[in-house]
């Protein structure tokens, strides 16, 4: 765990010539309650998603949330939130996240980017370093939540994360199918190697409820996150229908939990949200401002 920091702003302690890139690391990353690693062994599984309607319902609920996507090769988050242009840099050379509202700030590559299509072609340690960059010259200040999400996969992004915030935990992301489940138990052993506590699995796109009939239909087949957690003993988080409007909503730019909050799929990231908050530990439940 970090020490707090004592500096009335971290710009102080980014300005420090004498102290390290980590140092400085830790002093921003103690201002932040808790991290959550969004990952899962597998891409196609809608783990950006889950990070988007993970930091959107804990800032709905009135927490403060900083959402971080070290996708570093695909990057996703802007265009789900609508997010364009490039990120400010302040005079004490700290970057500005993007404010989406007053609870939730939105730090991406592409938003460092002037040419959005731009390809990415970095290897290990320099994907180590932009990270680093992220976390350190970053002005989030004090936030309840820092949500990242990670690219598919047990590679360089997760690593980095793992040891430049020793205290963050993993939420890892599956669908019912097999193939899927191959890969997470992979994730969660991942985890294991490198220490970082698991907050559980979430079943991602477990099945339709029908737009005509509101009959769930279960698409591939449901309960395969379920026995993947009792089998490997991890925490089970819930299940999130598959919903053609979140689809509609990321190409637009407009969250579904905002154009339709009434949905199954919004009740469902409330449960999951609520699973979350649940895991935890005794002490440090967290109480958001306006609920």
């Amino acid at each position: 765990m970090h020490t707090k920091c004592d500096q009335k702003s971290c710009a102080s302690c980014a300005g420090d010539k004498k102290m390290s890139k980590e140092e400085i690391i830790g002093c921003k990353m103690s201002r932040i309650k808790h991290k959550l690693l969004v990952m899962s062994g597998k891409g196609g599984v809608g783990k950006s998603s889950v990070a988007t309607y993970l930091a959107l319902s804990l800032a709905n609920h009135g927490y403060r949330v900083g959402l971080l996507d070290v996708d570093l090769h695909g990057p996703s988050i802007p265009r789900m939130f609508g997010i364009h242009g490039v990120l400010n840099i302040t005079a004490e050379r700290e970057i500005l996240p993007h404010e989406y509202n007053a609870n939730l700030k939105i730090v991406s590559i592409e938003c460092m980017l002037e040419d959005c299509d731009s390809a990415i072609i970095w290897r290990g340690p320099l994907k180590h370093g932009v990270i680093a960059q992220f976390l350190a010259d970053c002005r989030w200040g004090d936030l309840d939540f820092l949500v990242i999400d990670s690219p598919p996969g047990t590679g360089d992004e997760p690593l980095s994360v793992s040891k430049l915030i020793p205290d963050a935990k993993a939420v890892i992301v599956t669908t019912p199918q097999e193939v899927a489940l191959a890969d997470v138990r992979k994730s969660i052993n991942f985890c294991r190697k490198v220490d970082m506590e698991i907050v559980g699995l979430v079943e991602n796109m477990s099945g339709l409820f029908c737009p005509h009939c509101n009959e769930f239909i279960p698409i591939f087949r449901t309960g395969g996150g379920l026995k993947t957690s009792d089998k490997m003993k991890v925490p089970f988080l819930g299940e999130l229908p598959f919903d053609p409007k979140v689809v509609e909503g990321g190409d637009r730019g407009v969250p579904v939990l905002e154009s339709e909050p009434a949905s199954p799929f919004a009740a469902a990231v409330g449960e999951f949200t609520r699973a979350v908050l649940s895991r935890l530990p005794a002490g440090e439940k967290l109480e958001a401002s306006n609920e």
